[in-house]
């Protein structure tokens, strides 16, 4: 099974290298505030062993920026073309209108679908490989955003979010989002922002879904947060952790973040990543742990 090391967070690696951000409009902030500081983050991901790369496009959306939002996109997925191999992919970020941890949150879909197909197509606009929709609470808005991916002929990967602590979704919910995603098309059904210690239980509800379809050629995909700080397996901006002998395998905290990763793989997930509170340490040690690198 080939294993593919999606890039870590953008948003709190943006906070650990100093860049403030604003509550409603986030990471996408940066794309004209510190658009050196998110080159310079797509480019150690890639040099931690990442092949493909989240442009920073989770909050340049239409809901947020009505009028610029197309110009925004199309910026953050130039930073991140430019910062990577060219023979990486790079995905665009469609992530949910509202709050991320806020299932009752989501719009009705009568708002939600225009929004989405508006972002959609600026994604594709703007040169995208693939879209991952990413962090989403509500399967049902997931499903929405998913369909209008597809709609404009772009590879579509669906993933996602119990939240940091596992509250949001059960196993048994995102089994039966991915197996709705599955059956409309998408090309991966994923995970991701899942506690660390639990991620294992929502791939085994994702293989699940997956052996139950007859469709061929669907990955799955784990990207799990560094967990609570008191797990000690990241948060680096607020706990002062970081690698200091230059091998990343033999940081404590990313390689004890590996470890679990590769339980995630040996269920059967081949997209692996970090989310919040993770680093390119972390990917570097995914990558060399999972061989890739």
């Amino acid at each position: 099974m080939h294993t593919t090391i999606l890039s870590g967070p953008t948003g709190t690696e943006l906070i650990r290298r100093g860049v403030r951000l604003p509550d409603r409009a986030w990471s996408a902030d940066a794309v004209e505030s510190a658009p050196e500081i998110i080159s310079d983050i797509h480019a150690d991901y890639a040099a931690a062993g990442a092949t493909v790369h989240v442009a920073c496009t989770f909050r340049t959306q239409p809901a947020v920026f009505p009028d610029e939002f197309a110009r925004l996109t199309a910026a953050a997925v130039r930073l991140c073309r430019e910062s990577v191999p060219s023979h990486h992919r790079v995905a665009g970020s469609l992530a949910p209108i509202a709050d991320c941890y806020d299932p009752a949150a989501s719009p009705p879909e009568s708002r939600a679908r225009p929004l989405h197909a508006r972002m959609a197509r600026a994604l594709a606009d703007a040169g995208v490989d693939l879209v991952v929709c990413e962090t989403f609470p509500n399967p049902a808005e997931a499903l929405t955003a998913l369909d209008e991916a597809l709609k404009v002929g772009l590879e579509a990967w669906f993933s996602l979010t119990p939240g940091p602590d596992g509250r949001l979704l059960s196993p048994e919910q995102v089994r039966a989002g991915a197996a709705a995603a599955i059956a409309r098309g998408a090309s991966a059904v994923m995970v991701n922002c899942s506690p660390p210690e639990r991620t294992i239980d929502y791939v085994l509800a994702l293989r699940t879904a997956l052996n139950a379809s007859a469709r061929r050629g669907v990955v799955i995909g784990a990207s799990a947060n560094a967990g609570d700080r008191s797990l000690g397996l990241g948060w680096s901006a607020w706990t002062g952790e970081r690698c200091t002998t230059g091998d990343p395998t033999l940081d404590p905290p990313a390689a004890r973040f590996a470890d679990l990763a590769a339980t995630w793989r040996d269920a059967g997930a081949s997209i692996l990543g970090g989310c919040c509170g993770t680093d390119p340490t972390h990917a570097a040690a995914l990558a060399r742990r999972l061989g890739v690198i």
